[in-house]
């Protein structure tokens, strides 16, 4: 279903960056995803915030930096019933609020935007007329977003309280993110959703909502935070055009670890745009375990 109009409660539904320079990256991601963006702030207005689109529905954005460091960064947005709500729990988890909710105007939305226990920043929404991303997992939009954490223990009681997640092993070892109900709200679109997953080996995989993704020992630098992937039809022309238009490929694409070899593979590549931001950029592949293809 890639065509969206709402999420339920828990659900990562937006995706935003934040940039030094918004109009540079504006021009690199358009060249590298065929966006169409516009700049929804008033001329007057110093900071900018360019909503992306495809096919003429809503992906993502791009805009000024809201809250310091000066870091260009990808930003994950999740949909709650209450803003207030959601900040209040937040607190009571141990994470942080930096940002206390506020208004959008006009009339788009309530947003906070917070902290897990390890410091991984996200933003909480309450949706007004604008109801998140309208386009998820067609090239060029959304498809993923992934914790990447040291505390794992933590992370689950952190987003269990917050989010009402709980998580799911896969085959490989893997856990996952998921949120009971949530495939009964994507069988109203789509009511053969269990049957086709379970035909990829998947039970249980219709409930995901994101990835859990430990920071080894090998990566001592890594600051704890969230991710987005976009889809592509092709990770390696993605990341030979990403290079072009002036970004740097961090790994090239590889199957990830929640491919299942003989049902499907994700293949995955890590892309840091020109100022920094980085986000990964994946394909599914289905295959056929008739054949172990």
């Amino acid at each position: 279903m890639p065509e969206r109009d709402g999420y339920i409660p828990g659900v990562p539904c937006a995706l935003d960056a934040t940039h030094p320079d918004p109009e540079a990256a504006v021009a690199f991601y358009s060249g590298l995803f065929g966006w169409e963006c516009e700049d929804v702030m008033p001329p007057e207005a110093e900071a900018k915030y360019f909503v992306a689109r495809l096919r003429g529905r809503d992906v993502a954005a791009v805009g000024s930096i809201e809250v310091a460091p000066q870091t260009a960064t990808w930003n994950t947005y999740f949909w709650v019933d209450n803003a207030d709500e959601a900040a209040s729990k937040v607190r009571d988890a141990g994470g942080s609020v930096l940002m206390e909710p506020f208004d959008i105007k006009p009339d788009a939305g309530r947003k906070a935007i917070c902290t897990d226990r390890e410091g991984a920043t996200f933003s909480v929404w309450q949706a007004k007329s604008n109801r998140g991303a309208q386009l998820v997992n067609e090239p060029g939009s959304l498809v993923f977003n992934g914790l990447n954490t040291r505390d794992m223990e933590g992370a689950k009681s952190f987003y269990g309280r917050v989010l009402g997640w709980r998580t799911l092993t896969l085959d490989s070892g893997a856990e996952m993110w998921a949120l009971p109900g949530y495939g009964d709200y994507l069988e109203r679109d789509n009511p053969d959703l269990r049957e086709q997953l379970a035909e990829m080996g998947g039970p249980g995989y219709e409930d995901v909502v994101a990835s859990i993704d430990p920071i080894t020992h090998d990566q001592p630098d890594a600051p704890p935070h969230w991710s987005v992937t976009f889809a592509v039809d092709d990770p390696n022309a993605t990341a030979a055009k990403a290079t072009e238009l002036g970004g740097t490929v961090i790994a090239p694409p590889l199957a990830t670890p929640w491919s299942r070899p003989g049902y499907y593979r994700v293949h995955l590549t890590i892309i840091k745009d020109p100022q920094g931001a980085t986000f990964g950029a994946s394909k599914f592949v289905p295959e056929n375990k008739a054949l172990g293809s």
